[in-house]
């Protein structure tokens, strides 16, 4: 079962890979943040960025998963059965 501090973890993660990937100042990525319009994510920096979950999770993902994640909540909640425990 996950837990809310899990999911926060999870975002601190996604948000770390989301400013060194793509260059993005960390202020302006929160929960609620949509990929495309806020954060200009194009469908190729989305496959970039699931390829590089595969060290958070330590499998590849799916990236049809993904495929109506809108915002960096959507993300976290995706990704918070498949999380691996560090």
């Amino acid at each position: 079962m996950e837990s809310s501090l899990d999911k926060e973890i999870i975002f601190t993660k996604v948000k770390e890979l989301l400013c060194n990937e793509f260059k993005l100042d960390s202020l302006q990525i929160e929960p609620d943040k949509r990929l495309d319009e806020d954060l200009k994510l194009d469908s190729l920096d989305m496959v970039d960025f699931i390829i590089n979950l595969k060290d958070y999770i330590g499998e590849k993902v799916n990236p049809s998963l993904f495929k109506n994640a809108r915002t960096v909540q959507d993300v976290v909640n995706l990704l918070a059965p498949l999380w691996k425990s560090e």
